[in-house]
């Protein structure tokens, strides 16, 4: 497969990025019985209101990530790769990346969260270096686990 890149997330890319998370959230819906929080934001405001970094193969969408900083610290808010090219190192890239730029803000951790039921991520993210350190009850069923990474210094 040819490289990755990353770059910031334009206006331009605001159809594309509704279609890969669409693509991306389609098994969650059933996963947990309803739509995940990303597969009904308005891209447009994502945008431009947070930092959103796309992820392209040969000129093509294959990924996001979008983080930000709120009153818990760094905060990886999305992270999505087209279905296509999971399992190819997006994901892993885009995650390092969201890393990157915690450090690059003066963080020592960063953190995230999905729900209960997506055992796969909490998995995938176990793997990674992420440790859950929280569960809150929404809405009386809905239950979202909060995991948190450590960030090692770079070099």
């Amino acid at each position: 497969m040819s490289q990755i890149s990353l770059r910031q997330a334009t206006p331009d890319d605001v159809g594309g990025l509704t279609r890969l998370v669409q693509a991306a959230e389609a098994l969650d819906v059933v996963a947990v019985g309803g739509p995940p929080r990303p597969l009904v934001d308005d891209y447009a405001e994502v945008v431009a209101d947070r930092t959103v970094t796309v992820a392209e193969r040969d000129g093509k969408l294959v990924g996001l990530l979008v983080t930000g900083v709120d009153e818990e610290g760094f905060l990886v808010d999305n992270v999505a790769v087209d279905p296509a090219h999971q399992g190819t190192g997006v994901g892993r890239l885009l995650l390092e990346h969201a890393e990157a730029q915690g450090r690059a803000a003066g963080y020592d951790s960063l953190y995230l969260y999905t729900h209960e039921l997506m055992t796969e991520n909490r998995d995938l993210y176990g793997r990674i270096g992420y440790a859950e350190y929280k569960r809150v009850q929404h809405g009386g069923h809905l239950s979202v686990v909060y995991m948190r990474k450590p960030l090692a210094e770079a070099g």
